[in-house]
Order: C-alpha cells, then sequence, then structure tokens
C-alpha cells in the first residue's frame, strides 16, 4: 500500500465536490423560475467557494495530509468531506452527502480506469488544482494557499518513480474496488456493466513513450533488425499524444480532471442522445456527458434557510425532499419492480427516506453484533480524528 495516495484521493474528490457545488450554484442564479431567483447572489457563490478552498488547502491541514501515512476508509474519507464542505454558510442532509459521495467515487474512479500511465494520475489531480484555482482567482490570500499546495505536492510527488507510482495506482483500485453503484447514465453510454464494473474501450491512442501494438521485430545478436511480423490488437490503437505539463502552469493536454460543469453545458444535464467525441477544447467528453446527465438525475432542489440573528445558511438538498412527490414515486417503482428482492444489483436511489430507514434497520442490527466486543485502541474511527480536529479550529 503506497503512503502517498491519500493526498491525491482528497483533492481529486474534494475538487469534484467543488464542480457539482459551483455548478448548482450558477444554475439557481441564473434560473429563470421567480421563486428561486433573488435567493442565490454572485457574491454567495464566491463565498462558499472561497470558504471551502480556504479551508481544503490551509497550511496546516495540508501539511498534515502530505505526511505519509495510509489511506483512510470510505466512511472517514466522507465525514472529512462532509466536514469540509460545512466550513461555508452551506449546509448538506446526509442523505445528499451519501449521493455526492457516490457520484465523486465513480467519477473518479472512472478517470482513474482511464488514465493512461500511473504517473498521468498526477494530471488528473494538477487539472482539479488548475481548475480550482479559476474559483478563486478573485482572492488572492487563497489563491496564494493554492498555489503553495500545488508547489509541495510537484516537491512530493515529482521524485517517485515508476514503480512507486504504480503501488499508487494499485492502492487507488484497492479503494475503488468494492465500489461498484450502478448509474443509469453509464449503463446507457455502454460505459458500465449492469454488475456495476466499467466497459473499458480497446481503442483510442496509447501511453505516451509506448509504440502501437500489433508489430513483432526481430533482431540479431548484433542488434540488426532481420524480421517482421504483424499480428491483430483487437483493437484500433493509435499514436501517443504528446505529454503534458507537469509544472506549476502548463498545457495538462489530458481532460480527465477537467470541470465539465459549466453553464455553457447546461443542456447536458437534460437529454443524452450518443457519446460525445472531442473535437474542440469547449466540447463535452464522454466522462463529462455521465457526471453532467447523473448530476441533473441526482440534484434536486436548493433552498435558503433565514435565521435568526445570524447569517443565512444555504441549506442543499441533492434529492426531492416534498413527500408528495416521494409516496408517489415509491408507489410507480413498486408497480414497476413487482415486489422486493428481484432486483439482481444495487442501484442509486433517489428515494433519501427510505435510505436512511433501512440504514438505521442495519445499524440495529450491526449493533447487535457489537454487544460485548472490546473496542481496539487503533480502531479506524479514529483515523482522520486530527484532520477533523484541525479543521474545527480553521
Amino acid at each position: 500500500m503506497s503512503v502517498r495516495t491519500l493526498p491525491l484521493v482528497f483533492i481529486n474528490l474534494g475538487g469534484e465536490m467543488l464542480y457539482i457545488l459551483d455548478q448548482r450554484l450558477r444554475a439557481h442564479n441564473t434560473s429563470e423560475d421567480n421563486s428561486e431567483k433573488g435567493v442565490w447572489s454572485e457574491v454567495d457563490r464566491k463565498r462558499v467557494m472561497n470558504d471551502i478552498v480556504g479551508t481544503m488547502f490551509s497550511k496546516n491541514f495540508m501539511d498534515e495530509l502530505l505526511k505519509p501515512q495510509q489511506l483512510y476508509s470510505h466512511r472517514t474519507m466522507k465525514t472529512v468531506l462532509t466536514r469540509l464542505a460545512h466550513t461555508s454558510i452551506m449546509r448538506l442532509n446526509p442523505a445528499s452527502m451519501d449521493r455526492l459521495y457516490e457520484l465523486m467515487i465513480m467519477a473518479f474512479k472512472y478517470q482513474v480506469f482511464l488514465c493512461p500511465r500511473p504517473k498521468d494520475l498526477l494530471l488528473i489531480s494538477y487539472n482539479h488544482i488548475d481548475t480550482i484555482r479559476e474559483f478563486v482567482k478573485d482572492t488572492p490570500v487563497v489563491l496564494n494557499q493554492v498555489d503553495e499546495t500545488h508547489r509541495k505536492i510537484i516537491e512530493v510527488y515529482s521524485s517517485l518513480s515508476e514503480g512507486e507510482f504504480q503501488l499508487l495506482r494499485q492502492t487507488l483500485l484497492i479503494f475503488f474496488q468494492d465500489m461498484h453503484v450502478r448509474v443509469s447514465l453509464f449503463l446507457k453510454n455502454r460505459v458500465q456493466n449492469p454488475n456495476g464494473r466499467f466497459a473499458l474501450s480497446t481503442s483510442g491512442p496509447v501511453p505516451h513513450g509506448i509504440d502501437v501494438p500489433g508489430l513483432i521485430r526481430t533482431f540479431d545478436c548484433k542488434g540488426k533488425e532481420v524480421s517482421r511480423a504483424e499480428f491483430p490488437t483487437g483493437g484500433c490503437y493509435t499514436s501517443p499524444i504528446r505529454e503534458g505539463s507537469f509544472l506549476l502552469h502548463g498545457d495538462r493536454v489530458s481532460a480527465l480532471g477537467l470541470n465539465m460543469y459549466t453553464v455553457n453545458h447546461l443542456e447536458e444535464t437534460h437529454t443524452s442522445k450518443t457519446p460525445t467525441v472531442k473535437q474542440a477544447d469547449d466540447t463535452p467528453n464522454l466522462l463529462a456527458k455521465e457526471e453532467l446527465n447523473l448530476l441533473a438525475r441526482l440534484m434536486g432542489s436548493m433552498k435558503a434557510e433565514n435565521m435568526p440573528k445570524a447569517e443565512t445558511v444555504f441549506r442543499i438538498n441533492l434529492f426531492t425532499t416534498d413527500r408528495e412527490e416521494e409516496e408517489e414515486e415509491e408507489e410507480e417503482q413498486a408497480r414497476a419492480s413487482g415486489g422486493a428482492g428481484q432486483s439482481l444489483y444495487e442501484v442509486i436511489n433517489i428515494q433519501a427516506m427510505q435510505d436512511e430507514q433501512a440504514a438505521t434497520e442495519l445499524a440495529l442490527i450491526a449493533g447487535q453484533f457489537a454487544k460485548g466486543e472490546e473496542k481496539p485502541e487503533n480502531s479506524e474511527s479514529n483515523k482522520g480524528d486530527d484532520l477533523l480536529a484541525m479543521m474545527d479550529d480553521l
């Protein structure tokens, strides 16, 4: 297990969370619905982004995060990210955070799967950092925090060998291996199988520094080529594209990790026709199409609650909170399924209240097994306590 995996996981998952929140705040700020219009402002959106990014890239927090340590469990990682989101004037309910975390995990998992080389994991992370830098470009203090963190990451990871990057990639895959959340739009675009695993293409450019497969060359003892033979590869491979920049600023070349939750592509959240092939810089790629469409299905309404004698707190509900709509959807789903227990695989359920009840029942059952057991001194629940305590002090 690599002890350098945690910072990359935190930055990439945090970046995906920021993408989603920024897109939803922008969407409601420009909404034509008069009932929602006026609740949000550009100042509020910038404040939310500055608060979260400022905490995420604070010096003490990142120094603690960059220490060699084992990767946290999903439970601990979700707790840290939830606390991070709540450092702003915004609040997410637990059910929404659960679904948001699953979306973040599946998006980052797909990016890791599409990553050509283990070292290119840095390019995914740098794309996230570059986009986050744009969020806070008008706030010099926070922008300086992002730049300092980026320099530290370059310093730490630039000295890693190819073998260490491979170990880092393997650690990520182990972290992802039990996450097989079925996403209907992934299935529709045929990039995910019915069991929740991704279906990867066998075509496209090969990694940088690698020859296109399909040719066998034979050399003699003097190193002279004596014969050539071709073999079928089972795919359509092309020459590698140029290598991306691993510096503080530069062209990363790879589109993996870029923010595609932009106002210019809001139409992508409503319809899904054919997979988009990237032809220009402003054209969303396949991953963006999947994330945007999934976002539209998961994200619900936003509303502000006026707190007495206090500043306004934004409460974001990623799922429908209207009870009548929930009951209507439950009845339709029950009629369509014909009863429980007939589905072979687990699917993301939009009915957050129903999931909470099920989770409560499971927790009670789990509690019965936990009775009488002694708690280990170094339990998993203690992981990340230093980071959480540090976030409370920021």
